[in-house]
């Protein structure tokens, strides 16, 4: 069974009392989080500002270096620049004397010594000098060897440790001459400075490091941080910068805590305001979430599940569909004239009718079937648990086909609304199968229900998948045949227009007109009815190509009747919709030289209800103006019919054939046809009676004083029919002349 889900009761432990605990707890929880993020927050800002200063020291002993190599070139320079007179094969070690003192003045340098390719001071010193050098040369030569074995004449720059301090250290060859000079016979500037002491102060202020101090090991206070110098060649520690850092987080929550501990009190008071006032809303606001999940759920007009929760159910039959014991059925129940009311009537009884039709359907169905509005007129019907040779879903169908034909008072009963209804089903055969698919078979059945007359029941099969591909294949086609003016231009196959005669009541019953009407001959399907294709040509847009197809070549086979029989032509309510419709029906007048009071546009009560009024009235009115008649097809079969005749204007009232069909089988017929009858002769109006089929009918249309008849008794709807003129040119009205093809 797949009843209606149960809406979820409130838990019996979440008590007022407990759930303001919770509350209260979730409050203190709060606070505690703002504090906490608070203090990570800083905590957060503090560690970047460390990364930062590290990174920063990082950066400017990097510079360090670059500057160290940049200054090494320079001095090279300028002590090659120094000596006067230069052997380029031997290099005397006299040349630059002074020059350590000169760099280290100059650059701030520790010490800066001049050696051979030995290896060996290059320059005369004095013994103090020479002790450091000595000292030194172990840590030193290392620079020379790897300067030796570079392609390109480059200083190389170390971080190292000398005499015990962290120092930056480098080499760089002096080029002397043009000359090619062997290695050992070259000299080389070896120049080192120590970054602590002086330079670290210097580096301190830079960078903002307070109370910057170099240190062999990390030894730094609680306060304080360390960044570690590496030996560029080794890796190895040669000591640590240590400062106490800025950290910016610590500082701002220090400043900010005063105020954060005032907002966690006014948090505090508001959430025992809070507190008191959920306590008074709970009620509500339980209501109100189970009245939002069942309006979810649910269409608020009709109170029926709706959309989401038919797909949910119909979701539960696929899944049940495994066990392979019982089956489900859709359908999809689409109303017939419900527009037609809701724009006659308003919106008002058309929700009304909607309405009364859940009801009506709704008593009609057991327990366990699930009936549901889709939107609009459209609506779906779900039974579940079916025996597979179980039929008994065919009768329930016919009993709601037969319950929504009966009248449905409306407005307190000041109105009637008499409809129908079309339904297309199907069977759930696969577990495999989506909602989609199943819905789509639906909607096939459907769509077969309505084109073959409605108010009827449509049972999906195979065959109806070769009536939508024959309908989409048609479709194509037609835009094909519509793109060459509705003519086959390499074959006998394309649009024909027919014409049925319309006789006077007069004696002699002389032809007064004829009505176009369209066939289409195909090469598979031969002769094809207008109810084959005008479907398709209004669904995909091309029912206004065709209607101007009809309406040329109509017009054209008229230029040759007698002048006073008028042609008649059925026009879409698709078609009236167009802004540009009024000017391109007297473009074809202009072009087949048809004089517009011989053209009649004939539309049926169905057209003008579709349709929006106003932009229906403006066109008629335009129609009219240009001396074009207009006929009101069908009369008596829809609504307000009377309205329709004083305010569109109309010209003719064509009596439908079920009215005429009643004539000599039922009195009410005889009463119907003669008040149509004296309701035009009041107005004025022309009236004409379709589907005269026997002498007895005719007969009672002429004493009834009706002014044409049209039917199968008087001419059938043929290519070239017998106008009762001689004009020899006139006989072919199968026209495909240039102004057509």
């Amino acid at each position: 069974m797949i009843g209606l889900p149960l809406l979820r009761p409130a838990l019996k432990w979440t008590s007022s009392g407990a759930l303001l605990t919770l509350i209260a707890i979730g409050g203190v929880v709060t606070i505690g989080l703002v504090l906490a993020s608070a203090i990570w927050a800083s905590r957060e800002s503090d560690l970047a500002a460390l990364d930062r200063q590290r990174e920063l020291s990082n950066t400017r002993l990097s510079t360090q270096i670059e500057r160290v190599a940049h200054e090494l070139d320079l001095m090279a320079e300028g002590y090659a620049s120094s000596i006067s007179t230069v052997d380029e094969t031997n290099v005397s070690p006299q040349d630059g004397k002074g020059f350590s003192h000169l760099i280290k003045s100059i650059f701030g340098y520790d010490q800066v010594f001049v050696i051979d390719g030995d290896g060996k001071l290059a320059l005369e010193t004095d013994a103090e000098i020479a002790s450091r050098y000595d000292w030194a040369k172990p840590l030193l030569l290392p620079l020379l060897t790897r300067l030796r074995q570079q392609d390109e004449p480059l200083p190389v720059v170390e971080l190292m440790r000398l005499e015990g301090r962290p120092s930056i250290a480098g080499i760089k060859a002096i080029t002397l001459g043009s000359q090619p000079v062997a290695p050992t016979n070259r000299l080389y500037l070896i120049a080192y400075r120590y970054i602590d002491g002086p330079a670290l102060d210097a580096f301190s202020r830079e960078q903002g490091l307070n109370g910057a101090r170099f240190a062999r090991a990390a030894d730094p206070d609680i306060e304080e941080v360390t960044f570690e110098i590496r030996a560029t060649s080794t890796g190895e520690p040669i000591g640590f910068i240590i400062w106490t850092p800025d950290l910016p987080g610590s500082r701002v929550v220090s400043r900010l805590l005063p105020a954060l501990a005032a907002s966690a009190l006014i948090i505090a008071s508001l959430l025992a305001m809070l507190m008191l006032l959920l306590k008074k809303s709970m009620s509500e606001l339980t209501d109100s979430e189970q009245k939002a999940r069942r309006q979810s759920l649910h269409d608020a007009l009709t109170d029926l599940p709706n959309r989401i929760l038919f797909g949910r159910r119909l979701t539960d039959c696929l899944e049940d569909q495994r066990l392979n014991v019982t089956r489900s059925i859709v359908a999809l129940i689409d109303l017939d004239k419900f527009k037609t009311v809701n724009d006659t009537f308003g919106h008002g009884a058309g929700d009304e009718l909607l309405t009364a039709v859940a009801d009506r359907i709704r008593a009609l169905l057991g327990p366990n079937d699930t009936l549901a509005r889709l939107g609009g007129d459209e609506f779906a019907l779900l039974l579940p648990d079916r025996a597979k040779t179980d039929r008994s879903h065919l009768e329930l169908f016919q009993r709601i086909i037969t319950s929504l034909n009966a009248p449905f008072p409306l407005l307190d009963g000041k109105v009637t609304a008499t409809i129908g209804c079309s339904i297309g089903a199907t069977s759930l055969t696969s577990a495999r199968q989506t909602t989609s698919e199943v819905l789509h078979l639906a909607d096939i059945a459907l769509y077969e229900a309505k084109s073959t007359g409605r108010n009827r029941c449509v049972e999906y099969s195979a065959r109806l998948d070769s009536s939508a591909q024959m309908r989409a294949e048609l479709k194509s086609e037609l835009q094909t045949l519509l793109s060459t003016g509705g003519t086959d231009p390499q074959s006998e196959f394309g649009l024909e227009v027919f014409f049925q005669t319309i006789h006077c009541t007069a004696p002699g019953h002389a032809v007064s007109g004829a009505e176009a009407l369209v066939r289409w001959r195909h090469e598979t399907h031969g002769l094809l009815t207008p109810d084959k294709f005008i479907t398709l040509a209004e669904d995909s847009g091309m029912i206004h190509e065709l209607g101007m197809v009809v309406l040329e070549r109509a017009c054209a086979a008229a230029t040759g009747w007698d002048s006073t029989q008028f042609v008649s032509v059925n026009v879409s309510p698709l078609q009236l919709r167009r802004p540009d419709y009024v000017d391109a029906v007297v473009k074809v007048l202009k072009q087949t030289g048809l004089a517009a009071e011989r053209l009649e546009l004939e539309l049926t009560e169905t057209a003008l209800l579709d349709a929006d009024e106003a932009v229906v009235s403006d066109t008629l009115a335009r129609l009219r103006d240009a001396g074009i008649k207009i006929a009101l097809d069908d009369f008596g079969t829809g609504y307000s019919s009377l309205s329709h005749l004083v305010r569109f204007g109309i010209d003719r009232i064509k009596i439908d054939r079920s009215f005429v069909k009643l004539l000599g089988s039922r009195a009410d017929g005889a009463a119907v046809v003669s008040a149509i009858v004296a309701l035009s002769h009041s107005l004025g109006l022309s009236t004409t009676a379709e589907g005269v089929e026997t002498e007895g009918q005719r007969d009672f249309l002429v004493a009834a004083g009706c002014n044409d008849l049209q039917g199968f008794l008087l001419s059938k709807p043929v290519p070239n029919p017998d106008m009762g003129v001689v004009d020899e040119a006139a006989t072919d009205l199968r026209l495909s002349g240039p102004s057509i093809a």
